[in-house]
């Protein structure tokens, strides 16, 4: 086994280790059912390894209906569970103990319209399809936690496999206020990576980039600062700023024009 692919699969299994472990921890009393809607404005790179940024005015919302979720990007951490991994889309829980969380979710990936960046421009589309998520999470104390998760194109248009390990710390918390970080590595699999960072040989002349065929491998190392705080009992501000490196393959192709990127953004929302 190459070393790009064990990354891969290493990431993968530490998805799944809550499962085997099989948690015997009493099990949570069922929390009321919640539902948050907002607005926020970010800015980031066109498209990871781009230098052009964009900023765009995204809607935010997210519901909790019993045992099951259903929340946009960003939506999950401002109900109080983003820390357990799910992300957007539907997800629900199949342990939640004290200290393990093990969950599915599903959600739509948007894919690329490669129009969308002149740096891009020429290549295949990647198609928009369906992913499939096992996500874990451990609490090692009540401020740190660390988690991993596994996420895959179920319709077998070319969105791949991606995997993540992420340690996360809660370093200020009040009445109405919270602050927590990440620090975190991702890798993907080699359909994941020619899709997004590759250049197959029938594109190179409308293009204008030369022909790059990535395998499997680590894919990024990312970490943020996010923020909560409360207005009223209903009204809260929310925020962050991250920034990320490509690696190993992704790194390595011509549609990079800077391995690195920073993002932030702001917002408001209302809860129940």
């Amino acid at each position: 086994m190459k070393a790009a692919d064990a990354a891969v699969l290493a990431c993968a299994c530490l998805a799944a280790l809550p499962a085997a472990a099989q948690s015997r921890e009493p099990q949570k009393e069922t929390q009321p059912d919640r539902y948050l809607l907002g607005l926020s404005v970010g800015t980031g790179p066109e498209y990871e390894g781009a230098r052009a940024r964009d900023t765009k005015l995204r809607p935010v919302w997210a519901a909790k209906l019993g045992r099951f979720r259903i929340t946009t990007a960003g939506g999950s951490a401002l109900l109080g569970f983003g820390r357990e991994g799910a992300g957007a889309g539907a997800s629900t829980q199949l342990i939640d103990s004290e200290r393990w969380r093990l969950g599915i979710s599903a959600s739509i990936d948007g894919g690329r319209d490669s129009d969308d960046a002149s740096t891009t421009r020429g290549l295949p589309d990647v198609r928009r399809t369906l992913r499939a998520k096992l996500y874990a999470n451990y609490s090692l104390t009540p401020d740190w936690n660390v988690g991993a998760s596994a996420s895959q194109d179920v319709l077998g248009r070319e969105g791949g496999l991606t995997t993540s390990l992420d340690l996360g710390w809660r370093f200020y918390r009040s009445a109405t206020t919270e602050w927590t970080s990440g620090l975190g590595i991702s890798a993907a699999n080699g359909q994941y990576m020619r899709s997004y960072f590759g250049v197959p040989a029938s594109a190179v002349q409308g293009s204008g980039k030369p022909a790059y065929v990535p395998g499997a491998g680590l894919r990024d190392v990312h970490l943020g600062v996010n923020f909560k705080h409360a207005l009223s009992r209903h009204w809260f501000l929310f925020g962050g700023a991250g920034a990320s490196r490509l690696l190993g393959p992704a790194a390595d192709s011509p549609l990079v024009e800077t391995p690195g990127g920073q993002s932030a953004s702001i917002g408001v929302a209302w809860r129940n």
